[in-house]
């Protein structure tokens, strides 16, 4: 022991190291391994070079919204799919507007559009002016499209009642007793 009591420091005797030095040493030893490992020579990535297009649109550039759902309709094959969709959506700009205000187009399956007339005489007048009808459908929507009118007049009421059905009643002539 010294006079002071302490006792004699040693060669091996260290005294305690703080987290700052700790820290610091490690950072050397990264920066002198770092040195020492020998640099990548610097290799360009092979893919698609950039070419600028100039004056004219590219592909990666704005595109008007309908160009865009066109080549959308296109690559997905929906072209039939949008042309019955445009029987029934352009309905009234297709027929004429007095005739559209009398009639609905209801189905359209296998090239037969069934059209439903509000009475028996707009049926009758329709079922006149069918060829007429296709005529203007094939030129505005295409000709395979729709390839047969089929018109059927309103559905007569109902004469059922409530809940229950007697079942081989003799219908309206039932009624009046």
């Amino acid at each position: 022991m010294s006079a002071d009591g302490e006792r004699p420091a040693r060669p091996g005797d260290t005294p305690p190291a703080r987290p700052s030095d700790i820290a610091r040493a490690a950072l050397e030893a990264a920066r002198v391994a770092s040195a020492a490992r020998p640099r990548p020579t610097r290799r360009r990535i092979a893919g698609p070079r950039r070419t600028w297009t100039g004056a004219r649109p590219g592909d990666d550039d704005p595109q008007p919204l309908g160009r865009l759902v066109d080549s959308l309709v296109q690559n997905q094959d929906w072209t039939e799919h949008t042309k019955v969709g445009a029987v029934f959506g352009r309905w009234s700009a297709l027929v004429g507007p007095d005739i559209a205000a009398h009639c609905t187009p209801q189905t359209l399956t296998h090239g037969e559009l069934l059209v439903v007339a509000e009475s028996t005489a707009w049926a009758t007048q329709l079922r006149l002016l069918a060829p007429t009808i296709l005529g203007k459908l094939r030129a505005s929507v295409g000709g395979d499209v729709v390839t047969r009118l089929r018109v059927v007049g309103p559905t007569a009421p109902s004469w059922k009642k409530g809940p229950r059905a007697v079942r081989g009643a003799r219908g309206p002539r039932d009624t009046y007793g």
